[in-house]
């Protein structure tokens, strides 16, 4: 039987039935020791489709649902995602001047639900988050985001390298928000394909995913604090795409 409500779906075969079925799944939760053929048959699955899984006490599986969990929670993402080349690939063949999103581990619930709004009102045509690492879609998401987190189109990917190379090779540049920079925001050309990638809240763009971009942009800040919340960053990164091109309609 399928047992599930309306975030999380428990017991190992609902679980293995929920991923043959492609369910948007954000995170598994598995007790910590368990044995057994089946619980190996549901590992290798999560291994086989990258998702996201962590290995805890009986207690937090208790504290999730109340129902027998045989040991294995699966919280569902109420958003499903596309796949990422696929979306790419729609989006240039619909759209003369897109404008992407990427964000590398950020890991604040809310602080991804506003992000998503804030791209939906910019006109942001894809986000692109990694598989692991990153704020899952949850209720909190989506009220956040004021609903937007079912508008705007999102794809998941194993690894934000690949995901860059892929959009380069395609003619997007991929401009990287970074107080490591020499110029600000207001030196670069958004009246072109472009896809703003945006760091996580205490580390920043990973210093592999900034080698491969093709600029590096920062906020001028006039203040005595060091960097602003990762969401209102955004907003202003993607605002200036905005302000950029309604100038040249």
């Amino acid at each position: 039987m399928n047992k599930h409500n309306s975030s999380h779906i428990y017991g190992i075969r609902s679980i293995l039935e929920a991923i043959i079925a492609e369910q948007p799944i954000n995170k598994i939760f598995l007790q910590k020791g368990l044995k057994g053929e089946l619980f190996m048959e549901l590992e290798s699955a999560i291994r086989k489709n990258g998702i996201s899984v962590s290995y805890v006490p009986i207690e937090k599986l208790n504290r999730l649902t109340r129902n027998n969990h045989q040991g294995a929670v699966a919280q569902i993402s109420p958003v499903k995602f596309h796949v990422f080349e696929t979306l790419i690939e729609s989006v240039l063949a619909s759209e003369k001047n897109p404008l992407f999103l990427l964000l590398d581990q950020v890991s604040d619930v809310r602080n991804f639900g506003a992000i998503i709004r804030t791209a939906e009102c910019c006109g942001v045509h894809g986000i692109i988050i990694p598989k692991n690492g990153a704020a899952p879609v949850t209720d909190d998401t989506v009220k956040t985001s004021a609903g937007a987190a079912f508008t705007v189109p999102m794809a998941k990917v194993d690894h934000l390298k690949d995901a860059l190379f892929y959009l380069q090779s395609s003619g997007i540049q991929v401009v990287a928000a970074t107080e490591k920079a020499e110029d600000d925001i207001y030196a670069v050309d958004f009246n072109q394909p472009s896809a703003v990638i945006m760091g996580s809240e205490d580390k920043g763009i990973s210093p592999s995913i900034l080698n491969m971009v093709d600029y590096r942009a920062k906020l001028p800040l006039m203040g005595n604090i060091g960097s602003l919340n990762v969401s209102v960053a955004c907003g202003v990164f993607l605002y200036e795409a905005v302000r950029q091109r309604i100038n040249q309609i």
